[in-house]
């Protein structure tokens, strides 16, 4: 797939590094939105906060040496409920348990689906501007927020997902035309029901990116891959996001047995953990990833979003992983 990122004009080193999308708020952010919610701040205010925040994260991200930037989420909540919250047809229920002591207000889909106007491209594009390494669009992806959701209107699974692929396909195009190149959709729950992989999620996916000339990767974290793998290379993307480190690299047997014919960003660093891995704990996994996977395949990242970790936690953990990465492309030549 490099010959489609330089065609996209995007240079990147063997082993390219970058972040899953998230990362850690800092507590006054989190403060400020609480008393927007309240009604004791206004939306400006916190607007320059989330902005103040991106910056921040931009120079560290920048500091580090990684290769692909993300924006950090600042400006989001739950990743679900924030595209419900700009898509029409949606409205909210009450707090549900995410997982841990991590709740969420649950969307509602309450009529017919559809796309407004932009919602990340603004601030994609104030990313953008704060360097001239690429920055990913990200996305949360039609099946999980149809997953994640109460569904009221849509007679079915099936046409709940399908619509949301086109209202989120609207949100894919505008991101493109910004002008970005490499476009991540998150789908944590992809493996949630195995058999509707291939029912509907496969077609879902294909309506999102139809027609649009940039890099996907698709983001699936905490499954059940044995039960959708390899039938999830079918998915129209070009590279796959994967939580490798806090299932022991389990998944790199199974390539064994089923070789992975797309690109891979391999998750060497366990965001649930507070640890920080040490520099030749990620090499020994870099390694162990090379073992089924050519290094022009191999981007390394964390497992998941570092949302839930400290600055200091993500930061250790990022820095560890650009080094690791460093002796591991010297050592490749």
């Amino acid at each position: 797939m490099r010959d489609k990122l330089k065609r996209l004009g995007i240079e990147l080193p063997l082993l390219p590094t970058t972040s899953v999308g998230s990362l850690p708020k800092p507590p006054h952010l989190l403060e400020a939105r609480q008393k927007v919610a309240a009604g004791k701040m206004g939306a400006a205010e916190l607007r320059r906060l989330e902005e103040q925040a991106t910056r921040e994260w931009m120079t560290t991200q920048e500091e580090l040496g990684l290769d692909v930037l993300v924006d950090g989420e600042m400006y989001r909540g739950d990743m679900a409920a924030y595209f419900a919250e700009n898509l029409e047809g949606f409205k909210t229920s009450g707090l549900v348990r995410s997982y841990g002591n991590r709740y969420y207000r649950k969307p509602i889909i309450a009529g017919e689906i559809r796309w407004k106007k932009p919602i990340t491209v603004d601030w994609w594009r104030f990313a953008q501007q704060l360097t001239r390494k690429p920055v990913k669009g990200m996305i949360t992806g039609p099946y999980t927020m149809m997953d994640w959701s109460f569904n009221e209107y849509y007679p079915s699974r099936r046409e709940a997902c399908l619509a949301l692929a086109k209202a989120l396909h609207e949100e894919v195009k505008a991101l493109a035309a910004a002008g970005a190149k490499i476009i991540q959709i998150d789908e944590p729950a992809l493996s949630a029901r195995p058999e509707e992989l291939s029912d509907f999620a496969i077609d879902a996916i294909q309506t999102v990116t139809r027609g649009i000339d940039a890099y996907f990767i698709c983001h699936i974290c905490y499954g059940a891959f044995e039960f959708i793998y390899p039938e999830m290379l079918r998915l129209p993307v070009d590279n796959f996001d994967l939580e490798m480190s806090n299932s022991d690299l389990d998944l790199v047997e199974l390539f064994r047995v089923h070789p992975f014919t797309k690109d891979l960003s391999f998750g060497v660093v366990d965001v649930h953990s507070h640890a920080v891995e040490d520099v030749e704990t990620i090499v020994k996994r870099i390694r162990k990833a090379l073992e089924v996977l050519h290094p022009e395949q191999l981007w390394i990242d964390p497992d998941c979003g570092l949302k839930t970790r400290s600055r200091e936690e993500a930061v250790g953990k990022l820095k560890n992983m650009v080094e690791a990465t460093r002796r591991v492309r010297s050592e490749l030549g």
